[in-house]
């Protein structure tokens, strides 16, 4: 049978209730990140791309990007970013909206997920808020999610991530952390990692993934620390019996020969790729190690015909002098100034979104080995008959051994340096 008939099949019945709810009509194949790890592990060696789509011309880049190396991949916005506090104009509640009109208008046939990056709880205080705001994403479109609550002790971070999975659909892909994203500072112990991953298993919560610090940042990427390779396919082999993929955070920073290790010799099948695709889109200068170029200066270089126009750039750096922005801050710059992008020329905003599908198919085809991975997905899709692909493993933790009081002695008896405190998100 051809491609295009499995993949109708694969609409017809892989798109989770919320999105044939929310889109009936839609020929767009939005699926469970399930899904996507599913693809990426039948072949093997290989992650792809969860793209943050900070403005809408990235999403468009990056969905053209997937259909051109026909990779399944994620689209995703972090709390950060898109949550209740956004500075960006893609949030929680549109993005899923924006990514199935795109599909249906440049007729992708590639699995895409949409993904809730850093759900994140910094304190108990902040979980019954976040369990009346969990279901609300789901509502609006929401495939996956990363409950992200690494900013608190081990103990906490557990117990928070047992009772909000109860708020995530069991057809949704999910996502834990252990250890905040702190670079070289704080980096991840296979003691940490199986602990929340027992925990959770106790807990009959099957996680897709787990994201590490280890080793890198988000953001702009100022230290040549990156990713620590031989960490991360330790704790994975740690993690074996339990089926967790990895989730490489923090890629911006990381040059294509290390993300490539990545991708060949650890179990990441998730890659989060974020502050390069937006300074892509804008037209700046970038390394391989996808980090924004300095001047002598230290100012940003703006490529001459590439990106926005050269005096909307000029106004948004402007906007973030006025500011005392700092360029970590500019990131700032994506809601403030994303109505007068796209009221830009049909041809800048073309040239904005084909810079991104460029940049994003080198990574998916040459750096990631992710070609040719939707159809693993739809096969893995026809292969369940539905949209729900249920869990890898099954229950291996006794839950009389993973009460809240074990859980908080157990934690204590873990060492670990969490790295210093402070504000590390993206």
């Amino acid at each position: 049978m051809s491609y295009i008939a499995d993949f109708e099949k694969a609409v017809e019945i892989g798109r989770p209730p919320n999105i044939r709810t929310l889109f009936p009509n839609s020929r767009a194949l939005l699926v469970s990140g399930k899904v996507i790890d599913r693809a990426l592990l039948a072949k093997g060696g290989a992650m792809t791309i969860a793209a943050n789509g900070r403005n809408h011309l990235i999403i468009r880049g990056v969905l053209q990007a997937a259909q051109r190396a026909r990779a399944a991949v994620l689209i995703e916005i972090a709390r950060s970013e898109g949550g209740a506090s956004a500075y960006c104009p893609t949030n929680y509640w549109n993005i899923a909206r924006q990514v199935d009109a795109l599909c249906n208008e440049l007729a992708i046939t590639v699995p895409v997920a949409i993904h809730a990056d850093h759900y994140g709880i910094k304190k108990a205080e902040d979980i019954p808020a976040a369990a009346i705001e969990i279901p609300t994403i789901f509502e609006a479109g929401i495939t996956s999610i990363a409950i992200d609550a690494s900013h608190m002790p081990d103990a906490d971070n557990l117990l928070a991530s047992i009772e909000l999975s109860r708020y995530v659909p069991g057809w949704a892909g999910f996502e834990t952390e252990v250890g905040e994203i702190k670079g070289k500072h704080g980096l991840s112990t296979t003691e940490e990692a199986l602990f929340i991953v027992q925990g959770l298993n106790a807990h009959g919560v099957f996680p897709d993934w787990i994201a590490l610090n280890n080793g890198t940042t988000h953001g702009i990427e100022a230290s040549a620390q990156g990713i620590q390779v031989e960490l991360t396919a330790a704790i994975h082999q740690a993690l074996e019996r339990y089926k967790v993929s990895g989730a490489q955070h923090g890629t911006s920073g990381n040059n294509s020969d290390r993300l490539r290790a990545i991708a060949a010799q650890t179990n990441s099948t998730k890659a989060n790729v974020a502050t390069a695709l937006q300074m892509v889109s804008w037209g700046l200068e970038v390394n391989d190690y996808g980090n924004a170029v300095l001047d002598a200066s230290g100012d940003f270089i703006k490529v001459p015909g590439e990106g926005v126009t050269e005096e909307l750039w000029q106004a948004m750096r402007a906007y973030a002098d006025s500011k005392g922005w700092k360029k970590g801050d500019y990131k700032s710059l994506n809601l403030v100034f994303e109505n007068r992008i796209m009221g830009q020329p049909r041809a800048v905003r073309e040239r904005m979104a084909r810079r991104v599908e460029d940049f994003v198919h080198t990574l998916l085809v040459s750096v990631f080995n992710a070609a040719d991975t939707a159809r693993l997905g739809v096969e893995a899709i026809l292969a369940a008959g539905s949209y729900d692909l249920g869990p890898k493993v099954g229950r291996i933790e006794s839950p009389e051994e993973w009460t809240a009081d074990k859980i908080r002695a157990r934690a204590a008896t873990i060492t670990s340096d969490k790295g210093p405190a402070g504000d590390y998100d993206d």
